[in-house]
């Protein structure tokens, strides 16, 4: 029955994509979400061709896909780096992608926190050292505090273990999925100190937490919702199970979820049943198949870019236009799925 269900999405996305990846118009946002095997490594591209980065992958083959992309997007430079935190599948791929493309400004939440790791001290050392080079600019942005790219609006919700003090324009309402939510324990670790963005485009909202863990999402979500609905959730911690918590999803109600996971890191089946079961997910893409999720916690074929087997670093694309519409490219498939504007 569920091998059933599957075949007829498969199908029914099919009929509903266009063939080929469309151009896309002057004035609409391109977000790419590179393959790097279960880290972070997401491209904006603005309107005014004004780019940034989120996270640069790890320390091995990742700088090499983000150059790839950001060459196919028609850069020649990356105006801001956004690190989330201080984790090698985050910040590993720092110091080969500075030898391979300019970046302009480092963006981050302030010092490490976390004890570091014998793999993942050298990684910190690196990226101190690149922040001492005079040539790049560097921001610490706490909560509240916008990025300063041109083409979009952005606001950063949570950073260093801290959440934004006040609702957001859509948010202060109060947030039903908090009654008799699950407490989660107190993180310790780099991951609840991510620096999370809002991003507004026109009528489109996009929002990416970085691996903010389900206990600091609590303190942005109840009882009252701080950030509103969203159109576009970019997966927290690649969809594991110690993130994406119900009254999260419940409260941003977004239309489609993107996950940044791996084919062995991320998309625990717990995680997949909280997207699927908020009412408002139209779609779930996914970078990889899910080794973990196995046959019944995997998107249907046309919604992952890189299946079983070898992983041949296919991307995903959002293509957003100020209206709130939106397409989503596979470059596996080589498939574009739209997406209407949001009824208000």
């Amino acid at each position: 029955m569920l091998r059933n269900f599957f075949v007829v999405a498969a199908v029914l996305f099919l009929l509903s994509v266009a063939v080929a990846q469309p151009k896309a118009p002057s004035d609409a946002l391109q977000v790419y979400f590179i393959d790097v095997e279960g880290g972070q490594a997401t491209l904006f591209v603005t309107p005014q061709h004004e780019s940034l980065l989120i996270d640069t992958g790890w320390p091995t083959e990742s700088a090499k896909r983000i150059v790839d992309v950001a060459h196919k997007a028609g850069l020649s430079r990356i105006d801001y780096v956004l690190i989330t935190h201080y984790h090698e599948d985050h910040v590993g791929g720092v110091g080969e992608l500075v030898k391979m493309i300019p970046v302009g400004t480092f963006i981050d939440h302030g010092e490490n926190r976390e004890t570091p790791t014998p793999a993942r001290d050298p990684l910190i050392k690196t990226y101190k050292t690149i922040l001492a080079d005079k040539q790049y600019k560097h921001l610490v942005l706490k909560p509240g505090d916008s990025l300063p790219i041109k083409g979009m609006e952005s606001v950063v919700v949570s950073g260093d273990g801290n959440v934004i003090a006040k609702p957001l324009a859509g948010g202060g309402q109060k947030n039903a999925a908090c009654e008799g939510s699950q407490k989660y324990p107190a993180d310790q670790t780099e991951n609840g100190r991510s620096l999370g963005v809002l991003f507004t485009f026109g009528s489109l909202r996009i929002l990416d937490l970085g691996d903010l863990t389900s206990d600091r999402e609590l303190a942005l979500m109840c009882p009252v919702n701080n950030l509103g609905r969203v159109d576009i959730y970019i997966v927290s911690h690649h969809g594991w199970k110690e993130s994406g918590s119900p009254a999260l999803l419940r409260g941003i109600s977004p239309r489609i979820a993107i996950m940044d996971n791996g084919a062995k890191k991320g998309g625990s089946p717990s995680a997949w049943d909280v997207i699927h079961s908020t009412s408002s997910v139209e779609d779930l893409w996914q970078l990889h198949y899910s080794e973990e999720g196995g046959a019944s916690h995997n998107s249907p074929g046309p919604l992952i870019a890189n299946l079983q087997g070898r992983d041949a670093g296919n991307y995903l694309e959002l293509i957003a236009s100020p209206d709130g519409g939106f397409d989503v490219y596979n470059s596996r498939t080589q498939r574009t799925k739209h997406y209407r504007a949001r009824e208000q």
